[in-house]
Parts: C-alpha cells; structure tokens; sequence
C-alpha cells in the first residue's frame, strides 16, 4: 500500500526506512506487543518480516499499517472487522460507536446531547439513579 503516509511516531534517530522491532513499534503506537500479534492475525495485510527465533521487524509500510489500525480502532472508534474493512476499501461505513449510539438511545436516533459521550453519561447517571 503505498498510498499509506510514512510514520511520524518515531523519535529514535532512526532512519524513517529502518527496520523497528515489535517492541519500538509497540511503544510509539502505545499499545501492549501482544496486540501487534493479534492484529497480524486479524489483518493479513500485517505482515513484518520474521527473522531466525521467529523475531519480528516491521518494515515501514509495515509500522505504517498498523499506525492506520491504531488510529481507526482506537481513535475513531471502529471495530477490528470495521477497521480492515476500511483498510480493504470495502466499506464506507461509520465507526462502530456510530451504530452503538443509536442504539443507545430508547428513540433509536441521535442519544440525549447530540453526541455519543453526551448519550453515555446520560445513561451512567439513569443507571447510578436506579442504584
């Protein structure tokens, strides 16, 4: 995928091409290194280089990628389906949290204050109320 933009998270004097290993790229993301393994998993196009003990070193398309993951999963609220939907050019849909929060509301349509944090405190504080 080269239309992917270069990653920018890494302040480790390293030339932007460089190789990174699970754990650079786990620190710059701020995820845990498991969750790496699990995305190769769950997106095929995730795909580091493995190396002699089975060492993983992310090309940077590779760390590219999975800034792209990070950024819909956890910033724009897609699930990992959603996500490599997007990324597959699949889909066009919102974030899952767009689904949830018409959910949430007992109208079905836009939650109470416009917004899906604006739902979700109402919600906690009807469900503090009942305790």
């Amino acid at each position: 995928m080269s239309d992917l933009p270069q990653p920018t998270l890494f302040a480790d004097g390293k030339a932007p091409e460089a190789l990174r290993t699970i754990g650079e790229l786990a620190e710059a993301l701020g995820v845990r290194q498991h969750v790496l393994r699990y995305w190769e998993e769950q997106f095929p196009m995730l795909r580091p280089l493995k190396r002699g003990g089975g060492r993983r070193y992310y090309r940077a398309e590779d760390a590219a990628m999975a800034e792209t993951i990070n950024r819909l999963v956890h910033r724009e609220g897609y699930t990992l389906k959603g996500a490599r939907a997007v990324i597959e050019g699949k889909s066009d849909t919102a974030p899952a949290s767009s689904s949830v929060a018409s959910q949430a509301s007992p109208s079905g349509g836009t939650p109470p204050g416009g917004d899906f944090r604006s739902g979700l405190q109402a919600i906690r504080n009807r469900l503090a109320a009942a305790l």
